[in-house]
């Protein structure tokens, strides 16, 4: 896989509580491509942080209908992608690719 399509499977990286929960148990979540399976994932995060891949897990979190001022409107789907790392391997987030 080329380096630019690596950068369409990774969107960007979740942090929220939860997920920096997750990371004490060396695990990472990503804001993937909605098309991303678990094998484009696991080789993208592997060649970007060059770190070694356990385990990915994936999630869809369907869009929510809001309403803002009256307006009622949707929210987008998002895929996320919880990645456990190999004993010994970090991903720093706050970094940035």
């Amino acid at each position: 896989m080329k380096t630019e399509s690596l950068y369409d499977v990774i969107v960007s990286p979740v942090i929220t509580e939860k997920s920096t929960l997750a990371s004490e148990h060396n695990q990472v979540v990503f804001r993937v491509a909605r098309k991303a399976n678990k094998t484009e994932i696991k080789e993208a995060v592997e060649k970007l942080f060059d770190v070694k891949v356990k385990a990915v897990n994936t999630l869809v979190r369907k869009g929510k209908i809001k309403g803002f001022r009256g307006k009622m409107g949707r929210q987008s789907d998002v895929k996320r992608a919880i990645v456990t790392l190999e004993e010994g391997h970090s991903v720093d987030v706050t970094t940035g690719l």
